[in-house]
């Protein structure tokens, strides 16, 4: 069989890094590269020398894709999923999907009315640790999971500017931050309905005054689910918090909990453990190589069949709750 095509629509670190976890997995095979920067596209040839170079989005479309795989800047995701959606290809999108749940709604429909695969980067549930956990919380192992804290504090912030700009970004840390804790407690408990948020942003230590010319820097928010499950989120960038990370997804329930947590400030290294009052047992550790697992996953997906899943449509509930944690 014919290996689907795809091209790559930002070939920065993170786009690099997918593409060689999509073109390790034997199942496709890279047929174009545009990125701004000449250094980032030359770095992506190393991995896929025979892949055509082009200047747009448009002239990739015109090479007659299966796929593409988008890491553009936030502003750009919507509209150019839909367009490549248009053109016939699956997508395969960094998050977020939109800086709205109106934008990520149309992005769905697209697919939906193309009759194509439509994925978004959220490589957390891959983690090993993860996989480890969700089978706990979905058959009951914990019990009742009524409570759910979850934790990312980055020491640094975004370096471009792109990020600091309401318009472009659709928000700060929450954004950034917030969506992967967001979608990994949803998807986690199967989507349930989420009844109440509340939340409080901030930016420089002060409550988020003008929202659209400033994001917040710090957030906490709360979620009550249907079932009365509790889920409480707070995430930041450059808080002195002694490490480069703070990241935690705790599940606790009334027959036991269990959590992922960074190892030692690191971005990537995790432990996941199951707890039974005082003790624990050790689920899954570092190292682990999960980035690139959810990339991997939609390209041999796209293989089997480049047609619309419906669990594209979990994407746009996790997106509903930024908006509510934004208050718009």
């Amino acid at each position: 069989m014919t290996r689907p095509k795809l091209g790559f629509l930002g070939v920065g670190w993170i786009g690099r890094h997918r593409m060689e976890a999509m073109l390790a997995t034997g199942a496709v095979e890279a047929a174009a590269i545009s990125d701004p920067s000449p250094e980032m596209v030359a770095e992506a040839q190393k991995l896929a020398p025979d892949a055509a170079v082009v200047d747009s989005l448009g002239a990739m479309l015109a090479l007659g894709l299966d796929g593409v795989v988008i890491a553009s800047p936030s502003a750009l995701h919507a509209s150019q999923s839909i367009e490549a959606l248009e053109a016939g290809c699956a997508v395969f999108c960094q998050k977020p999907l939109g800086r709205s749940a109106a934008e990520a709604r149309a992005v769905i429909d697209a697919a939906r009315r193309a009759d194509r695969l439509l994925s978004v980067d959220f490589s957390y549930r891959f983690t090993a640790g993860m996989q480890q956990i969700t089978p706990l919380v979905r058959d009951g192992a914990l019990g009742h999971v009524h409570a759910i804290d979850l934790t990312f504090h980055n020491a640094y912030g975004p370096d471009k500017p792109w990020f600091y700009d309401p318009a472009l970004s659709g928000g700060g840390c929450v954004m950034d931050l917030g969506v992967h804790l967001v979608d990994l407690a949803l998807w986690t408990l199967g989507f349930p309905e989420v009844r109440e948020v509340t939340s409080h942003l901030s930016s420089g230590g002060h409550p988020l005054a003008d929202p659209e010319r400033q994001v917040e820097d710090y957030a906490v928010a709360t979620l009550v689910l249907a079932g009365g499950t509790v889920v409480r989120l707070a995430c930041s960038w450059r808080l002195p918090a002694g490490q480069d990370a703070v990241i935690d997804a705790s599940f606790y329930g009334t027959g036991g909990a269990a959590a992922l947590r960074n190892l030692n400030g690191s971005f990537y290294d995790f432990r996941a453990e199951r707890f039974e009052g005082t003790t624990r047992h050790l689920l899954a550790e570092a190292p682990d190589a999960w980035g690139g697992r959810a990339g991997a996953d939609w390209a041999e997906r796209l293989a089997r069949s480049p047609r619309f899943t419906e669990d594209a449509e979990e994407l746009v509930r996790s997106a509903e709750v930024l908006d509510r944690i934004y208050g718009r």
